[in-house]
């Protein structure tokens, strides 16, 4: 019996490991470890961070799931990796620090004959002075229980405006070198529906702030969308966005400090701004949650394994070029670590072997630009794909089998731009490929038949049916393999 080891249980570690446990259950061990007892479908919580959602709607227990499909679940967080064993195991394994309430704090190892590593990020608060809702004067959704305490001073700033009060709400990035655009994008537009729908909209003024280029830049570079026979571009689709919803906005900006009511930042251009708030929520840059790695002698080979953002290196081209010379050949296709050929890293865990948006630098040498988004759709490919070249390699085959390169697979994204079922909207867009082939499609990067946007209700529609049927997947309900990830 061989034994696979998933660290992480985020979308793309909890997808690899309910296809591991229904392919090869029966005759070998699949392990989770997971900080966190609860899984968390993260796209919902700017629902949650507004009130439309409960903490109970976007999360469950995992080690429920996991028992009833035969998944062994350690609450605990891995510390290293120890791919080669050492003088007291000669097998590899990783050492685990429990988090659970009886074993808080103690530490033990687990041996393995594969090891996935999809730990996701580290929210990198710390980043800048003053950012987020736990030592900061900030709020944010990047987690059930951040997004519920969001909820909670949003109610407070519409409880005050109802009286007659005018706020100021900044949402964005918090950071030069942030990534998940996305999801600030989001909450943005929910928070303007939210403010319409309590009849307070005319006491606010709300501000985008963020380290891309343009609007619309998303850290892939843009898109171009064809639309009614014309091509149009993401910054042309953001701002008409923002422009009916009376959004201001401010892009190639650093968030350096943040203030109780102000924020400071740096501009490209090297210039200094400020902006004073009521209410902001941004979202922190991603950092590598800190494994390390040891070799057989117990020597440190950490820095031979993961890029110095802490993210595990994979089968992407990490040699240093300029921006004008990465190409979609450089991106991974398969996950699995050069050096050690039973271990894979998925989702954000892995490191990008570049960014996708042009790095910048200010002129005062700060860098201000996108890092490459790797979740939601990606994330959960990279999973099962990942999770079927394990099947095929503990039967027999020599090397991964199946391929999830960014730059061949294509992403679905609906971004809810107020949760009502007739008020209600979103913006639906298709994107393919993820990361730009300027070989295959020299005009854009991206197959313009295959690129779209739309906005609207049934985009609204779609997206709150889509999070019921994910949940239900994600529970290994009845059927759950039959649906498309």
């Amino acid at each position: 019996m061989s034994r696979v080891v998933i660290l992480g249980a985020g979308i793309s570690g909890h997808t690899a490991a309910r296809y591991l446990s229904k392919w090869i259950g029966k005759k070998h061990e699949v392990v989770v470890v997971s900080p966190n007892a609860k899984w968390n479908w993260i796209p919902s919580n700017i629902w949650v961070g507004v009130g439309d959602m409960t903490e109970e709607e976007v999360t469950f227990d995992l080690k429920q799931v996991y028992d009833k499909a035969g998944i062994t679940f350690h609450q605990a967080k891995g510390i290293s990796i120890h791919p080669e064993g050492n003088a007291d195991n000669e097998s590899p394994h990783v050492t685990v620090e429990f988090t659970d309430e009886a074993r808080a704090g103690q530490a033990d190892t687990l041996t393995y004959d594969y090891l996935i590593n999809a730990t996701g990020p580290k929210l990198n608060f710390n980043a800048t002075e003053g950012l987020g809702p736990d030592n900061g004067h900030t709020v944010s959704v990047c987690t059930a229980k951040h997004a519920l305490e969001a909820n909670e001073k949003l109610q407070e700033q519409i409880e005050a405006m109802k009286k007659g009060a005018e706020r100021t709400f900044v949402i964005g990035t918090g950071h030069g070198m942030c990534t998940c655009q996305g999801a600030a994008f989001e909450y943005t537009y929910n928070v303007d529906h939210a403010l319409r729908e309590a009849g307070v909209r005319d006491k606010a003024r709300i501000i985008w702030i963020s380290n891309e280029y343009e609007l619309g830049d998303f850290g892939m570079g843009g898109v171009h969308i064809k639309r009614g026979g014309y091509v149009t571009n993401a910054k042309t689709f953001t701002e008409s966005l923002m422009v009916e919803r009376d959004i201001e906005w401010i892009t190639r900006a650093h968030v350096n400090k943040i203030e109780p009511g102000k924020i400071h930042y740096e501009l490209l251009d090297g210039s200094m701004g400020e902006l004073d708030f009521d209410f902001s929520m941004l979202i922190p840059p991603f950092a590598g949650v800190g494994l390390k790695a040891f070799d057989k002698k117990d020597e440190d080979i950490t820095a031979n394994l993961f890029a110095p953002n802490g993210f595990l290196k994979v089968d992407g081209d990490y040699t240093p070029r300029p921006y004008e010379e990465w190409s979609a050949e450089d991106w991974p296709r398969t996950y699995q670590n050069p050096i050690y050929k039973n271990l894979f890293a998925i989702g954000i865990a892995f490191a990008p072997p570049h960014p996708i948006s042009k790095p910048m630098k200010s002129t005062n040498g700060t860098p201000i630009s996108p890092t490459p988004p790797r979740t939601g759709m990606p994330s959960a490919a990279m999973g099962l794909n990942v999770a079927k070249s394990i099947r095929d390699m503990l039967n027999g085959a020599e090397s991964p089998t199946h391929h999830a390169s960014m730059t061949e697979m294509g992403a679905a994204c609906m971004a809810s731009t107020g949760s009502h079922i007739f008020r209600g909207s979103a913006v639906t867009m298709t994107v393919y490929p993820v990361v730009p082939d300027f070989v295959k499609y020299p005009a854009y990067g991206r197959d313009l038949s295959l690129t779209t946007g739309e906005v609207g209700l049934a985009g609204h529609w779609m997206k709150y049916v889509l999070h019921y049927t994910f949940m239900y997947q994600s529970k290994m309900k009845p059927g759950w393999s039959y649906m498309p990830d």
